[in-house]
């Protein structure tokens, strides 16, 4: 019989055990990595599987634990338009990341948020930024865009001629570098690849952590060659805006469970898993595909800290698992929210829909009429596949259960495999 590995990673307190039927031999990016003692275990490889040691067992290495300074591997995802500060600080109060969402502010609203986060905790945070390039001003694709919305403005009894202001979300760039500076958060991620080299090497220079978003392994293998020390691995599954920078198919786009294990043997740094994950089963289903922790967005829009409107709260609230749709309708970028009006008469995919961040702009206005009617027909609900699955928890509390109900997750898994199940054998039929 040949002798296995065993990892053994400490976290929090406990230990956990990977046993895998692997020569000892082996190595490369299937081999897995972790900070604990290694020890040598004879066992048959046909009986090989996944064994507890513990009660109360942590099934992940701690390699974003020590990179990040946290204490859980839960990220709190940062999404424009519905975190909030006291989500972040909740967030990073109860161990976890909270993550705040820059893409809502300008450069002076970040400083005056950081400075209220810095005055009321001393907890690691994310600093989140949109790093897409602003696209050319075509007054023709806006005059198609807002020709294709005329009738819901004649419907809520608004000019469709009216001006409209805003271009959407503002990408990283100096200014917003200079407050990075500034404010020196733990970690920096970024949405849509990453900003120029200068800005990446100014962001690295503040000993910032630097992490982005892969939808593919290719991106994710981009991302590492590019500097960052982790990656979120985003699943299908996830709500808001895709992260895609290197493919803009969605209809090859992969979903978490599949993608998460590709990166995890395609990259060396540590995986973040996203998408679709909303109670610990699926924090504990991470972790054994390999992820060091897990980035859980929808599940915070459930929290009393989450800002967003009553329509979008109640189509959350009845949301099921084939809900949502990804659509560009919105920003002009593809996003996962719960099908609505305008997602079903004109998408959810539409050609009509002038670039990202641009198309949002021309829907303001009846989005603004219509929630005030109660209406969800024109707002962007974003959601993730697993909305079903939350609970209605402050979002410290909802940070510390996720972590909780996942190491009861790994726990009833190692008793049910300890559990002996009497099989009976009946004999063979007489031979007549």
């Amino acid at each position: 019989m040949p002798l296995v590995p065993t990892f053994a990673p400490k976290a929090l307190g406990s230990y956990c055990t990977k046993v895998l039927p692997i020569p000892l031999d082996r190595s490369g990016p299937g081999t897995p990595r972790c900070n604990g003692p290694v020890r040598a275990r004879r066992i048959s490889p046909a009986s090989a599987t996944l064994r507890m040691e513990s009660d109360m067992t942590a099934w992940h290495d701690r390699r974003i634990l020590d990179l990040f300074g946290i204490e859980l591997p839960i990220i709190q995802a940062p999404m424009a338009g519905a975190t909030t500060v006291d989500m972040v600080i909740a967030a990073s109060r109860a161990g976890g990341l909270g993550s705040l969402p820059s893409a809502q502010y300008s450069v002076e609203q970040l400083r005056e948020v950081l400075r209220r986060i810095n005055q009321e905790t001393a907890a690691p945070i994310n600093v989140n930024f949109f790093s897409h390039m602003t696209p050319a001003d075509d007054p023709a694709a806006q005059m198609k865009w807002r020709s294709a919305l005329a009738p819901y403005y004649r419907e809520l009894g608004i000019d469709p001629a009216a001006p409209v202001s805003g271009s959407g979300r503002a990408p990283f760039d100096d200014a917003f570098c200079d407050v990075v500076e500034e404010f020196r958060p733990a970690v920096v991620s970024f949405h849509f690849g990453l900003p120029e080299p200068r800005l990446v090497e100014r962001v690295r220079a503040t000993g910032a952590r630097i992490i982005s978003s892969a939808t593919i392994v290719e991106e994710a293998v981009w991302l590492e060659a590019n500097g960052v020390d982790a990656v979120i691995a985003m699943g299908f599954e996830a709500g808001g805006h895709r992260g895609n920078f290197l493919t803009k198919d969605m209809a090859t786009q992969v979903g978490t469970m599949a993608l998460v294990p590709q990166i995890v043997d395609a990259v060396q740094v540590p995986v973040i898993a996203a998408g679709g994950i909303a109670d610990g089963r699926g924090v504990a289903a991470a972790w054994m595909l390999g992820a060091s922790a897990v980035q859980i967005g929808t599940a915070y829009l459930f929290s009393a800290e989450a800002k967003i409107a009553a329509v979008h709260a109640a189509a959350l609230g009845h949301a099921g698992d084939a809900s949502t749709a990804i659509t560009n309708l919105f920003t002009g970028r593809p996003a996962r929210g719960v099908v609505n009006r305008i997602m079903r008469e004109l998408g959810p995919i539409s050609d009509v829909a002038p670039p990202f961040p641009t198309a949002g702009a021309a829907l303001a206005a009846i989005r603004a009429k219509a929630e005030g009617r109660g209406s969800d027909d024109f707002t962007n609900l974003w959601a993730g596949q697993s909305a079903r699955l939350a609970k209605h928890l402050p979002a410290g509390e909802l940070t510390r259960s996720l972590f909780d109900e996942a190491i009861a997750a790994l726990d009833a898994h190692s008793k049910a495999r300890k559990t002996q199940i009497a099989v009976p054998v009946f004999p063979p039929p007489a031979t007549p």
